[in-house]
């Protein structure tokens, strides 16, 4: 398996993977729009011989630090729980930590997300409307423990309430 940057002829590929994914097509228009709005700072995708397995991208988030949005993250149902979502999370948590930010924020499985050190007891400072069980935080900078105050998403993600 190979984890790279999206390649521009593969968006349309990856739209069907998220669409697949998802069940529906709420998530592959928010990717859409989050290019369209110079939102998707990371786009990666999973490979696996020839095919694409599966994609992840990260956006800004409005913050009082650096945070990025993990959203969404897709793996088409033939390659599910075989490694590539979370080889997929792995790579956008080093990639984010080499841009200099200092969280993460994620909505989504705490059992699942909690592997990689993503919590909802860090997240619950924060004000947000996605707040609750499953909007959790990784922090990626130890001064992020003293700092509370409003998050949001980029703002592609608004059409999806």
């Amino acid at each position: 398996m190979i984890i790279r940057d999206e390649h521009k002829t593969e968006l349309s590929e990856i739209s069907r993977i998220v669409a697949e994914a998802f069940g529906g097509t709420d998530e592959s228009l928010l990717i859409e729009r989050l290019r369209e709005d110079g939102d998707a700072v990371v786009s990666l995708v999973a490979v696996i011989g020839d095919a694409i397995a599966g994609h992840v991208m990260l956006s800004p988030m409005t913050a009082p630090f650096d945070a990025l949005g993990l959203a969404p993250l897709s793996v088409r149902p033939e390659y599910q729980k075989q490694g590539a979502g979370t080889a997929l999370v792995r790579a956008a948590i080093t990639r984010a930590r080499e841009m200099g930010a200092s969280a993460i924020f994620v909505l989504g499985d705490p059992e699942y997300y909690g592997r990689f050190g993503f919590r909802a007891d860090l997240a619950t400072g924060f004000s947000s409307p996605y707040a609750g069980r499953h909007f959790m935080v990784l922090p990626l900078a130890s001064a992020l423990e003293s700092t509370l105050g409003q998050v949001d998403y980029a703002p592609a993600f608004s059409s999806l309430a």
